[in-house]
């Protein structure tokens, strides 16, 4: 096993703190699956020497589109074939296949980057001449406290804010994995809902907003609204989930259908792995306050 350096944690933040703890809905969403692998990735910050390639897939199609809706804003709006050539090309630049993991036996690292051609090509034809509504930025980090003292701050990165044509404000993601969510599903969805409360100070609270999703490998785009009572109840709930991050001292194992494309699995003590004893950290920390990287806002399998 290739020896690893580990960050020593943090201290734990305090109210004097000038700055307290930035989470994202990522890390919540990370201790919710899992304890040990919030700890392992957020805690102890061991290094990920691996990346799972629908991971992999998903940051090569976010990047393309990023990509592609600068040019568009400047009405110099690339051919299909050449937004496909940029995806092949960014594929070739980032690919090692020995760091990138394929779980499932029965495809191929051809197969995934096929898949990531298709659902560019779909939303390119869907989309095309990418004037029907405003973009307001691409990639935009919103930062925002849950309440009014500040101690609970949130991050996030929208993969693009749009204004429509009806005037509303929309939040748009982008989904690379094959799992459509049913629509009561998506109406308690917690990330996009986040950014919306990021964004109330910039638009005010009378400003009408739409949560926007684009599953990409099906072809879809879903939505949904939400009224300010339920953002309320959002950040009530959200701050009782950071509560349970700052109060745990276990960091206990969570077996699911995720542990196979996770990168610590070989470190984890659910599969009889361990770190080694001269790297491991058993002190509790919060997380640091780093930049969500994109894409790093959720797991989607292909």
């Amino acid at each position: 096993m290739v020896p690893i350096e580990i960050v020593p944690p943090r201290r734990v933040s305090t109210l004097e703190d000038p700055l307290p703890t930035l989470y994202s809905h990522s890390r919540l969403s990370s201790f919710e699956n899992c304890p040990k692998q919030f700890h392992f990735r957020y805690v102890l910050k061991v290094p990920q020497e691996s990346e799972g390639i629908e991971a992999f897939m998903g940051k090569r199609v976010h990047e393309v589109l990023e990509r592609l809706y600068v040019f568009a804003r400047r009405r110099q709006i690339p051919s299909i074939g050449k937004v496909v050539a940029r995806y092949y090309a960014f594929w070739e630049e980032h690919f090692d296949e020995e760091r990138v993991r394929i779980v499932r036996r029965d495809r191929k690292a051809d197969s995934y980057r096929e898949l990531g051609a298709r659902c560019l090509e779909g939303y390119y034809q869907r989309h095309f001449p990418f004037d029907g509504d405003e973009t307001l930025a691409i990639e935009e980090r919103v930062i925002f406290e849950l309440d009014s003292a500040g101690r609970y701050r949130m991050q996030g990165i929208i993969d693009r804010l749009v204004r429509d044509r009806d005037g509303t404000v929309e939040i748009h993601d982008y989904k690379t994995g094959r799992y459509l969510p049913p629509q009561k599903q998506l109406d308690v969805d917690r990330q996009l809902a986040l950014y919306q409360i990021g964004l109330e100070k910039r638009f005010g609270p009378d400003q009408p907003m739409r949560l926007v999703w684009h599953y990409l490998q099906q072809g879809k785009r879903v939505s949904s609204t939400r009224s300010p009572e339920q953002l309320d109840a959002l950040r009530a709930d959200t701050i009782g989930v950071i509560e349970r991050v700052e109060a745990e001292e276990e960091f206990s194992t969570r077996r699911g259908k995720l542990c196979d494309w996770c990168e610590y699995k070989v470190y984890c003590p659910e599969f009889g792995g361990s770190l080694p004893p001269s790297e491991a950290r058993t002190r509790k920390a919060k997380p640091p306050n780093e930049k969500a990287a994109p894409g790093d806002d959720q797991l989607d399998l292909v």
